[in-house]
């Protein structure tokens, strides 16, 4: 088997780097910042739908209903920066091929989850046996991509500040002489 060229120092910069503005400044990237409405709607509404379950409480059923379909419009929203920053990294790479799997993964977990919307549309009131099982595999699934989308970040370092800038906020700080 033939070695693999070293990795392109221009790759790695490029990836650290956002495409368009929109996609959030050097070193914070909105993707990671937008991610945590989904996660935390989603968290919610497993824990919601486990209360309305165990108790038959429409209004926890309610509250479940529109917390996934709080998640489903953030992860939307998150998924199209998380475009924008996966566009930077550099195709054949195996930092690529991570970012591919965690797109197709959350692809996956956000039709889930649209799945699970419509298995409670009829009654969205009501507890959803089937629309909690589908919500829980599709959560599963979240937590698979979760893992992989850190291993991008800080792993990989996509779109994290490269260390010679990190490196200068290590530095001793001087103290004015008072």
């Amino acid at each position: 088997m033939a070695a693999l060229p070293p990795p392109s120092d221009s790759a790695m910069k490029t990836a650290k780097h956002p495409r368009t503005a929109l996609a959030g400044p050097y070193g914070h990237p909105f993707h990671a910042m937008m991610v945590t409405i989904p996660i935390g709607a989603w968290t919610a509404a497993i824990v919601f739908d486990i209360i309305a379950l165990a108790r038959d409480d429409d209004a926890f059923a309610t509250g479940a209903f529109w917390l996934i379909v709080i998640g489903i419009v953030g992860a939307a929203i998150a998924a199209v920066l998380g475009l924008m920053d996966f566009t930077v990294i550099a195709k054949g790479t195996r930092a690529h091929k991570v970012a591919l799997t965690h797109m197709v993964l959350n692809t996956f977990a956000l039709l889930l989850f649209v799945g699970s919307v419509l298995l409670r549309l009829r009654e969205p009131d009501e507890p959803s046996v089937w629309g909690f099982v589908v919500a829980v595999v599709a959560f599963l699934v979240v937590g698979a991509s979760g893992f992989l989308g850190g291993e991008i970040a800080y792993r990989f370092g996509v779109r994290v500040a490269d260390e010679s800038t990190q490196r200068t906020y290590f530095e001793p700080v001087q103290r004015d002489a008072p």
